[in-house]
């Protein structure tokens, strides 16, 4: 089925408190019962650039966004302008009274160019003139209600009650304003926005904040005939605990959660918010009630975080570094010396927009190929993507346990779509993660014995002691080594080490169980398949159930472990199907180039998506639905999105 939601948007300069009025939209919602999906959207620069935050809200669990938006928070000129178009009819639109007479080409000077052009076209197919409240007129001919508030005029009013005379240390809490008014013509409890409110800011920003969302509700109510509003909001019953979070915030905690006690990093967009999330959470309580800390380290560049990591590992620790995609061709080298050395090294890789600096705010799903070959060399790693903010929850914990295990760098791939995508979910189940630290050796397991750091086993898997244990004297290089760790070159130790680490991918391969390594949704036995890893996940289940209540069969594949990859499996599913429809973020499709080397089966269809900004359920929807009525070409770009 389609859930039914409603959407809401806020939209303004970079800086102008738009990630925080979109917290405390979505906490509101949350404390009333309902589900919130948020996606955050930003430029790569600090300030001035315009940012926007898309919050849909159900009171059943939603999985991705849609294209429409039925009431639109605009903190400024340039925000009416760029999304006035996704605004569906009978919607709202907050505007700042100020901004009316604004002459959109002249004024707004954060316009690229390009963009201007596309303004220009947009005017002459509707009909609009140059200023805002032309643009207004042509929202209000699309039946689109248009609310226009002095926020000038109510912050002095705030400043009155609250003896502030210098307007400008007021004007900040516009985004506050814009929340109250929101709410009030959503008609929703007014005491579940302050309580959010509170559990935003400390008590004496909150107090000030209090006093900004009541005048914007009162004067909203008093100014506007809220009930001619179409849509609503209405809290409903919490059954269960619940939590809304980010995908940043997922990460941190199932890391946490799972034993990790060492974190290294250099800071980067978007990976640094998990970093930043768990050095704020150092200290912590485990479930024995008793205190534990983990050590978040800031190093000079990404060549130091993945080593620092590396050598936490050697030394005992479950130790990870999280970075993007320049920080990853940094550590290309380190993550080589790592798998030499088979050390169980994690690496949370959020995709960006590349290459090179490329889109740093941006999302991407480019950076599989690169994951599975970085480094110089062949050696053996694990590469997990995540679909879903639950799934990086668990998967974050898990990925260690893979790591040690099989001796060998594991890699967690996520991007940025997932990485500021807010969801709300029931609590996770905590006792689900467990911790398996694999074959650890001791002091006395080593008594009289001659350690062997890198001893050929069946199964390719050595003992590992830690560094400074007793009685297990090893060594590390770059160089290729013995079974003690010695520099070695001769051609026989040579091929058996290479065939020991290599091998241990199908150690991997066949003990991880099936549905830890992919997950199917759907008509199995549907002559239509969708295929697709990462982020996507939800925008295509949301698709397939709306396609299903018009009758279509379809199954869709999200393969989750990417290396080893599960070929036999894949091409079971795949083969003989008449549709083969890849679906991801990048240019190259390189998920369905890898299916095709694995299983020599080349997909039918493609739906590709580099913009830069994740896909929607609406795109994903058309693009399948043109597919399966025979009105696509074999590749389809998707384009939604600001």
């Amino acid at each position: 089925m389609v859930v039914e939601s409603t959407n809401w948007m806020a939209g303004g300069p970079q800086g102008s408190g738009v990630d925080t009025a979109s917290t405390i939209f979505g906490r509101s919602c949350g404390y009333g019962g309902l589900y919130v999906f948020g996606r955050r959207e930003y430029h790569s620069n600090i300030k001035t650039m315009h940012s926007y935050f898309h919050q849909r809200v159900s009171k059943e669990p939603t999985l991705a966004n849609i294209n429409s938006v039925d009431l639109l928070a605009a903190f400024d000129a340039e925000t009416i302008v760029r999304h006035v178009g996704e605004i569906v009819s009978e919607g709202g639109l907050i505007v700042d009274s100020r901004d009316l007479n604004v002459n959109v080409l002249k004024d707004i000077a954060t316009f690229s160019e390009e963009y201007k052009v596309e303004i220009q076209e947009f005017q002459k197919v509707n009909g609009i003139g140059d200023t805002i409240n032309d643009f207004l007129n042509y929202a209000k001919s699309k039946q689109i209600q248009v609310y226009s508030v002095p926020y000038k005029d109510l912050l002095v009013q705030i400043g009155k009650e609250l003896n502030i005379e210098k307007l400008s240390l007021l004007t900040k809490m516009i985004n506050v304003l814009t929340i109250g008014v929101s709410f009030a013509l959503l008609k929703y409890d007014r005491k579940l926005v302050e309580d959010a409110i509170k559990a935003t800011f400390h008590e004496k920003i909150a107090a000030m904040n209090l006093v900004s969302v009541r005048t914007a509700y009162d004067y909203a109510e008093d100014n506007f005939n809220v009930n001619t509003f179409k849509h609503k909001l209405e809290k409903i019953p919490i059954t269960e605990p619940r939590i809304f979070l980010t995908g940043n915030q997922a990460v941190a905690m199932g890391k946490v959660l799972g034993g990790c006690r060492v974190q290294t990093y250099y800071p980067i967009t978007p990976a640094a918010d998990e970093s930043e999330y768990i050095e704020s959470h150092e200290i912590l309580k485990t479930r024995s009630d008793s205190q534990e800390s983990i050590i978040v380290l800031q190093t000079e560049d990404e060549i130091a975080a993945i080593n620092s990591a590396s050598g936490a590992c050697l030394a005992g620790a479950r130790a990870a570094t999280s970075t993007s995609g320049p920080g990853f061709s940094l550590m290309a080298e380190g993550l080589g010396w790592a798998g030499n050395n088979e050390v169980p090294v994690v690496v949370t890789l959020y995709q960006r927009g590349g290459p090179s600096t490329g889109q740093p705010t941006r999302h991407s799903q480019q950076d599989l190929r690169f994951a599975m070959h970085a480094a110089h060399g062949e050696f053996a790693r694990i590469i997990l993507a995540s679909g879903d903010i639950k799934e990086c929850f668990y998967d974050a914990a898990e990925i260690f346990n893979l790591a040690e295990k099989y001796q060998m760098p594991a890699i967690h791939l996520l991007d940025k779509g997932i990485a500021n995508s807010s969801q709300t979910y029931p609590v996770f189940d905590y006792s689900k993660v467990k911790i398996d630290r694999g074959v650890i050796v001791g002091e006395k397991n080593l008594e009289g014995k001659t350690y062997k750091r890198f001893q050929y086993t069946e199964t390719g898997v050595s003992p590992r002691a830690f560094l400074g244990t007793k009685n297990a004297v090893q060594w590390y290089s770059g160089d290729e080594h013995n079974e003690m760790g010695n520099i070695n070159e001769e051609p026989l130790n040579r091929k058996k080490m290479m065939e020991k680490r290599i091998g241990k991918l199908s150690l991997v391969d066949k003990e991880v169980p099936l549905e830890f390594k992919v997950n199917f949704f759907g008509d199995k036995n549907s002559e239509n398949i969708v295929v697709s890893w990462g982020s996507p996940k939800g925008a295509i289940i949301e698709a397939l159930n709306q396609l299903k209540d018009e009758g279509y069969s379809l199954g869709y594949l999200q393969v989750r472990m990417l290396l080893p990859f599960p070929s036999i499996y894949v091409k079971k599913q795949i083969n003989g199907k008449k549709r083969v429809i890849d679906i991801e973020d990048n240019y190259q499709a390189q998920l369905g180039g890898v299916i095709t080397e694995q299983t020599q089966i080349k997909p039918t269809h493609y739906i590709l998506k580099y913009t830069g900004r994740p896909m929607m359920t609406t795109e994903v929807y058309q693009a399948i639905k043109a597919i399966l009525t025979d009105q696509a070409k074999q590749k389809q770009v998707l384009m939604l999105g600001s």
